[in-house]
């Protein structure tokens, strides 16, 4: 149980790092999009509620913290489960080009943004690479701190 809590806090950390980046490079218009923005905003329409900047934010970065725990939980789950060292780090890394290609095709989508996030523009999957290349670094020193 240990490694799969340590697999969630890394995870955690993780995506909420990714999603300040995120916010910032959006804020300092590097970016064309946040994905605590997007979460945010897509909790709030999904629950009906009315959409205000402080709740957004608040409820994206909840958002992104709890599923990005949970990647990283599950991620350290199916290693132990199918025997696989879950420290290499090249095993990390496909985990998490799943999760990228899994944001483009599946969540971006569902969240609004078109397919690759294009509703954000038409280089949101760059965008998104980068940060998840920055959750796959900071994902593994983590684990390999923590485990």
């Amino acid at each position: 149980m240990h490694q799969v809590s340590a697999g969630f806090v890394s995870g955690a950390v993780s995506g909420v790092v990714m999603g300040l980046i995120s916010d910032i490079l959006f804020r300092l218009h590097i970016f064309k999009s946040s994905l605590i923005a997007i979460d945010g905003s897509f909790l709030l329409r999904t629950l009906k509620l009315k959409d205000s900047a402080r709740l957004c934010y608040a409820t994206g970065l909840f958002i992104h913290l709890i599923t990005s725990g949970v990647f990283g939980a599950t991620y350290i789950t199916g290693t132990m489960l199918f025997g696989f060292d879950g420290l290499l780090f090249g095993l990390v890394c496909l985990y998490v080009t799943i999760l990228w290609l899994s944001m483009l095709f599946i969540a971006m989508p569902i969240a609004g943004e078109g397919l690759l996030g294009r509703r954000s523009g038409p280089f949101t999957w760059i965008e998104q690479f980068f940060l998840h290349a920055v959750f796959c670094a900071i994902y593994y020193l983590c684990l390999r701190w923590s485990i």
